[in-house]
Formats: structure tokens, C-alpha cells, sequence
């Protein structure tokens, strides 16, 4: 996929993308700042650097503490400006196996990582966003958010509770020109699932047959084509969207 011409579409805007130094929280952060924004690009310390833009500055987080979340949220208003849009991109996927396999530990894991980290990112997001009557907080969920799945359960089931908490933000925040809303990637080309191909059983050809041979368009996704539906909802073009769900997953929801 080409990437046109930026225009500015999120210009003068402040916005925070947690999982930014992942494969699809890579190309949110950099799509958005060459689109004009001034880019806090979050993620847990240790985890490469990937910032090369002018417009992103990267700090570290733990999106399951409480005080690392309010103190970085914090340092990112003090540094840009209070946030304009708050990208909720960190997660975790696993561990494979039906529900009875799992351990308390994968469970507590997956739940704070995924649900609370949202949660804690909204909560210390949503008073500046309230003091101006605006802003835009974009939630990643999942196909398996919405469909459910016997391969990791656990993960799915987090995926759910995120598309249920931002249907319910939506609903709470509207009244203070807050928009909330979800995207819910299909399979994407990312290093996670090449990972996952190189260790299959079956061969890596075999694997992406199985995963999307039956899609109306039979591929993976491109991180790059998540983030063009983040600049949309970041962006004043989606100023009468909240509580919606962008589904991007070649029609595999469809069939």
C-alpha cells in the first residue's frame, strides 16, 4: 500500500499511542505525525526505540501500574500539550489452548495488559480531554472481540471486554465531546505473525492458507492500513463517529 502525500489532517494535535514501538503502534505513531501531529509514542522499557520523526517523542511505561501511567501522561502534557487523542495500541496475545489449560498467572497477564492497561491510559487521559470539550480515543480490540475463537480464548475474551468498554466510554463521554471508538484488526503482516508461521507444524505457506485463503480478499493486512483508520477517528473528518467499530480484516468477519 502507497502511502499518499500527508495534509495535515490531525495538524496541531496532540496524540498519545500506546504499543507504540509494536508493528501496527509503529505505523500509527509515524502516520499520525506526518500527518502534522505531535506524537508521544509509549511502550514498556526495554523495547526498541523506534521514533525517526521530528513530530514523536518516546517515553517508557508500565500500562498496568497506575502511578507509571498517570506520571508518564503527565510528563507527555508537560512536554506537548495536553492530549488530543489517545491511541490504546498495547497488548499481548496468549497462551494458546482452551480455557481449562490456562494458568491464574495467563489469565491476571493477559487481563491487566489488555483491559486495564486501556482502562488506566482512559481514565488518566479523559480529564484533559473533558477540560476542552474534545477529543478522540481510539481502542484496539480485535476480529476475535467480536467472533470469539477456540484458539486463544483468554486473549479473545480481553478483545471483548475492550470493544464493551468503549462502547460504554462512548456513551459516558459523549456529553463532554469525547469520541470513543475500536478497531479490530483481522490478521496483519507483523513480526508476531511471521513468528507464529515460521513455527508452524504445518509450514509457512500452509499457515497464511489457513489463515486467510477463505477471505473475500485473501491476504493479511498491512500495519500501515490500521493506521490509516487511526488518522480517521483521530482526525476532525470523524467529529459524528463514537462507539463504532472499524472492522479491518480483508472480509473475514464477513463470511
Amino acid at each position: 500500500m502507497n502511502q499518499t502525500q500527508a495534509t495535515g489532517r490531525v495538524a496541531g494535535k496532540t496524540a498519545i499511542v500506546t504499543g507504540g514501538r509494536g508493528d501496527l503502534g509503529t505505523a500509527t505513531v509515524r502516520l499520525l505525525a506526518e500527518h502534522g501531529a505531535r506524537v508521544a509514542s509509549l511502550d514498556v522499557a526495554g523495547t526498541p526505540a523506534t521514533a525517526q520523526h521530528p513530530n514523536v517523542t518516546e517515553y517508557d511505561v508500565d500500562v498496568t501500574s497506575e502511578d507509571s501511567v498517570a506520571a508518564t501522561v503527565a510528563r507527555v502534557r508537560g512536554d506537548l500539550g495536553a492530549p488530543d487523542v489517545l491511541v490504546n495500541a498495547a497488548g499481548i496475545i496468549g497462551p494458546a489452548g482452551p480455557s481449562h489449560t490456562a494458568a491464574v498467572e495467563d489469565f491476571d497477564l493477559l487481563f491487566n495488559v489488555n483491559v486495564k492497561g486501556v482502562w488506566l491510559m482512559t481514565k488518566h487521559t479523559v480529564p484533559a480531554m473533558a477540560e476542552r470539550c474534545a477529543g478522540s480515543i481510539i481502542n484496539f480490540s480485535s476480529i476475535h472481540g467480536i467472533t470469539g475463537g477456540k484458539s486463544v480464548p483468554l486473549y479473545h475474551a480481553t478483545k471483548g471486554a475492550v470493544r464493551l468498554l468503549t462502547k460504554s466510554d462512548a456513551a459516558a463521554y459523549g456529553d463532554q465531546g469525547i469520541r470513543v471508538n475500536s478497531i479490530h484488526p483481522g490478521s496483519m503482516n507483523t513480526r508476531m505473525s511471521r513468528r507464529a508461521a515460521e513455527q508452524s507444524a504445518v509450514g509457512a505457506e500452509a499457515y497464511y492458507r489457513q489463515l486467510v485463503g477463505g477471505n473475500p480478499l485473501p491476504r493479511q493486512g498491512e500495519p500501515l492500513e490500521i493506521a490509516y483508520a487511526v488518522l480517521y477517528l483521530a482526525s476532525d473528518e470523524a467529529a459524528f463517529t463514537t462507539g463504532a467499530e472499524f472492522v479491518v480484516d480483508g472480509g473475514y468477519t464477513a463470511v
